[in-house]
């Protein structure tokens, strides 16, 4: 009870600075996406596909000091099917890219993707015939955390600009016509 009440307290403050509903005294109207946005973005269950030191930059980010939990991420999911933020860190190589690839399809709808660093952002330094030049290849990426390893500030910041898109897309929005093309021209439906 203490949780919802906090949360519609806290909800209606942020209401109060925008034009996106009323509240009163034991109502609230506002959007059904704007509701659903919130929720999401305070809850993403991030799946870590860390292959080489960007990994490590992100085991510091569980750790206290810089406490990703704050985020609400606190729950890594090592299984697809219950993760809806897929962080891909580190050299992919394309022998790899299938398994990538499957995971990626394997996670249900909404999920977004990080590509953390520079070698799952474009390769990095290994410009060579067996590294992926950059994930977006093969799967649709949302934000791009640059860096060669990330700093953990850096990853936090990827996380909540991910959060930011979740909270501003509309819940129909993966049903979308352009969505639906985006998919099929990566070849995944």
């Amino acid at each position: 009870m203490v949780a919802i009440i906090y949360f519609n307290i806290f909800f209606m403050k942020k209401l109060n600075n925008t034009s996106y509903g009323y509240f009163g005294n034991g109502y609230l109207t506002t959007l059904l996406d704007k509701i659903i946005g919130h929720a999401r973005s305070n809850s993403i269950w991030p799946l870590p596909f860390a292959t080489s030191c960007c990994g490590i930059e992100f085991m510091a980010t569980l750790g206290s000091h810089y406490d990703i939990s704050r985020f609400g991420s606190e729950r890594p999911s090592f299984s697809p099917r219950q993760a809806d933020l897929l962080m891909v860190m580190g050299t992919i190589a394309k022998k790899m890219s299938p398994i990538l690839r499957d995971v990626y399809i394997q996670m249900a709808e909404p999920k977004w993707v990080i590509a953390v660093g520079a070698c799952a952002a474009s390769g990095g330094i290994f410009d060579t015939y067996s590294v992926l030049q950059g994930i977006d290849k093969i799967i649709p990426v949302d934000v791009y955390v640059p860096g060669c390893p990330p700093r953990p500030e850096g990853i936090i910041e990827g996380l909540m600009q991910i959060q930011n898109i979740v909270k501003n897309e509309s819940y129909r929005h993966r049903n979308s016509q352009k969505y639906q093309k985006l998919l099929s021209s990566y070849g995944i439906l």
